[in-house]
C-alpha cells in the first residue's frame, strides 16, 4: 500500500504533467489556426495565380510582338497586412494621388478587425483568414496577398508588403523610378533582408524541436530577416509555387518564445533558390532600440519632425529606406503637416 507522502507526490506529478500537456496543446492550437479547409483553399488560390501568370505572360508577349503600341506600365502592388483599421490612410491617399495607373493596393485584414472605406486609395479588400503574431498564419496571409495581386493584374511586377503602422518615406515617383531602374523584369532585384549570423538563430532553428526542420532545411541554410519586403514578380511566383519548406514552417513550435516563422520563411526560401537575385537588405526602416515585448520602438506625435524623416531615410546600402514603422495613430496629424514639404519632397 502506498504511503500518504508517496500518494501526494504521485498525484502532484500527474497533475503537473497534465497541466504541461494542456499548455502545450493550447500553445499548438494558437499557432495552428489554419484549418485543413483553409489550407486547401489557399492551395487552390496559389495554383490559379501561378497558372494565370504563365498564360498572361505568353499572351502579352504575343500581343506586344503583333502591335506597335508601347507595353503597359509596370506597377507596384502594395500589400497591406493588418489586424486593425488603416490609421494612416490619409497619408497613403496623398502618396498615391496622381499615380493610379502605376499601382494597385490590396488589404488582408484579420476578420476580427473593422476597416474604414478604402475608396480613397482604390484598394481591394481580399478574402482574409485569421492571423496571429509569431505564427505561420502570417506567412499564409502574405502568400495570399501575393497570389491575389498576381491574379488581379499581370502588370504588377513588384510586391511591397506594409502594415497598418507603416508610412512612406519618399514620394511615389521616387520609389517607382528606383524600383524599375533595372529592366527587363527578369533582372529585377527583390529587396528581402537575408541574415545568417544573428546570435539568436540556434534557438530559432530549434524552436520546433532540434531536428524538426531537417532534412529540408539544415542549420547552415536557415536564415532570418525583416518580415517586410519589396519582392520582384519572379520571386513572388516562386513563393506561391513553393510547398516543401512551407510544410516545415507550418509546424507548431515547442519553444514559443523563439518562434517567429514570418521572419524566416521568405529569407530562407530565397536564400536557397536565388540568393544573387536578392538585395539581402530591406527597404523598411525599423527602430529596435528600446523594443518592448518583441515590438520595435513606436514613434509618437512628439517625435515627428523633418529631421526624423531624413534620418529614417538614411541606410548603409545603395538605396534609401523607402518605408518606416512603427508610428502611433497620434502621429498622423504631424505627418500630414510635413507630407508635401518633407516626406514627398525627394
Amino acid at each position: 500500500m502506498l504511503s500518504p507522502s508517496t500518494l501526494v507526490y504521485s498525484l502532484s506529478l500527474f497533475l503537473s504533467l497534465s497541466l504541461l500537456s494542456f499548455l502545450f496543446f493550447l500553445s499548438s492550437s494558437r499557432q495552428n489556426i489554419l484549418s485543413p479547409a483553409d489550407e486547401l483553399d489557399d492551395l487552390s488560390l496559389f495554383h490559379r495565380a501561378a497558372v494565370s501568370s504563365s498564360s498572361s505572360t505568353s499572351n502579352n508577349r504575343r500581343l506586344i510582338s503583333l502591335s506597335q503600341t508601347p507595353p503597359p506600365p509596370s506597377k507596384i502592388a502594395f500589400l497591406f497586412l493588418t489586424n486593425s483599421d488603416l490609421t494612416f490612410l490619409p497619408l497613403w491617399e496623398r502618396f498615391f494621388k496622381g499615380h493610379e495607373h502605376l499601382y494597385n493596393a490590396y488589404i488582408h485584414a484579420d476578420p476580427s478587425s473593422r476597416i474604414s472605406p478604402l475608396s480613397a486609395i482604390n484598394a481591394k479588400l481580399i478574402p482574409a483568414k485569421k492571423t496571429a503574431r509569431a505564427s505561420p498564419s502570417l506567412i499564409s496571409a502574405e502568400r495570399r496577398l501575393i497570389a491575389r495581386a498576381i491574379l488581379d493584374d499581370p502588370n504588377n511586377l513588384y510586391f511591397a508588403l506594409v502594415s497598418q503602422h507603416c508610412i512612406p518615406l519618399h514620394s511615389f515617383a521616387y520609389i517607382h523610378t528606383h524600383l524599375f531602374s533595372d529592366d527587363p523584369p527578369r533582372s529585377h532585384t527583390s529587396f528581402v533582408e537575408i541574415l545568417s549570423d544573428e546570435p539568436f538563430l540556434p534557438k530559432r532553428y530549434a524552436a520546433r524541436g532540434v531536428d524538426a526542420l531537417m532534412p529540408e532545411i539544415s542549420y547552415g541554410d536557415f536564415r532570418v530577416g525583416s518580415q517586410f519586403f519589396v519582392m520582384a514578380k519572379r520571386h513572388a511566383l516562386m513563393v506561391i509555387r513553393e510547398r516543401k519548406l512551407w510544410r516545415k514552417f507550418r509546424l507548431p513550435c515547442v519553444d514559443v518564445r523563439s518562434c517567429y516563422p514570418e521572419e524566416h520563411y521568405f529569407p530562407t526560401l530565397l536564400s536557397l533558390e536565388d540568393p544573387q537575385g536578392c538585395s539581402h537588405f530591406t527597404l523598411t526602416r525599423v527602430n529596435w532600440t528600446g523594443s518592448v515585448g518583441g515590438h520595435p520602438h513606436t514613434y509618437g506625435a512628439n517625435e515627428v519632425s523633418p529631421r526624423l524623416i531624413h534620418s529614417l531615410r538614411r541606410s548603409n546600402s545603395s538605396l534609401d529606406y523607402m518605408f518606416a514603422r512603427k508610428f502611433s495613430p497620434e502621429s498622423l496629424q504631424g505627418l500630414m503637416e510635413i507630407a508635401d514639404d518633407v516626406i514627398f519632397r525627394d
